[in-house]
């Protein structure tokens, strides 16, 4: 019995935390700040902590998850209306390179050492200072940047070249599977997936690992 009791608490704890993630948006998960990684640990700790207490049923596991939930709802609704409340419980953007030069103090104040500043930048293709004019240590930690004018990429506009033509590829099969949804978008039908799958030598989508479509081309299929 004791361990149908902690399967179940696990599923209705791992539904209730996958709905309450799908109210909540998808910040709780790519653009991760303070509030909400301490938000993601007390979460996971009263699905965890009631696993093994013996006292514990379901429906405290699911008050405390929608108490803490209705919290995290309206903290975010007032970090969203409230500029102010938005600065306290988020932070906002430090400039750690600023014309060029490395700004100590706001090193200092963020807890960023040298070496830790030196690794963000290698992240964005900058593997020395002089390159950058500016670098915002944004409050989720990850580094936004702007190269000086002498190390920026081309870009077209600046050799005068017409700008392309671009679609997005959708995956027609994936695993074996056709992908209806993906199919509707390029207007097409099953019977014409399957004739292009045929040219290319498959006889069935099951014999298929991935095809992929692009507007233009011709279609990248592969087998298993």
């Amino acid at each position: 019995m004791e361990f149908i009791s902690i399967a179940v608490e696990l599923v209705v704890g791992y539904f209730a935390l996958l709905i309450l993630t799908k109210i909540l948006g998808k910040t709780q998960i790519t653009q991760i700040s303070a509030f909400d990684f301490i938000s993601a640990l007390i979460l996971g700790e009263l699905v965890g902590n009631s696993l093994y207490d013996k006292d514990i049923s379901v429906w405290p596991i699911l008050a405390a998850i929608f108490i803490w939930g209705s919290l995290i709802f309206t903290t975010e609704y007032f970090t969203q209306k409230s500029r102010r409340f938005r600065h306290i419980m988020e932070g906002t953007p430090a400039i750690v390179i600023n014309k060029g030069k490395i700004d100590f103090q706001q090193l200092k104040k963020n807890h960023l050492d040298l070496n830790q500043l030196q690794h963000l930048l290698r992240a964005k293709d900058i593997f020395s200072v002089r390159e950058c004019e500016y670098a915002l240590l944004e409050s989720n930690g990850t580094l936004s940047v702007l190269k000086k004018p002498m190390y920026e990429n081309v870009q077209r506009a600046d050799l005068n070249i017409q700008p392309v033509h671009i679609s997005l590829p959708l995956s027609l099969v994936v695993d074996g599977e056709i992908v209806y949804d993906n199919l509707k978008i390029v207007h097409q039908k099953e019977d014409w997936l399957m004739s292009e799958l045929n040219k290319q030598g498959f006889q069935s989508a099951k014999d298929v690992l991935y095809a992929e479509w692009k507007e233009g081309e011709s279609l990248l299929i592969q087998g298993y």
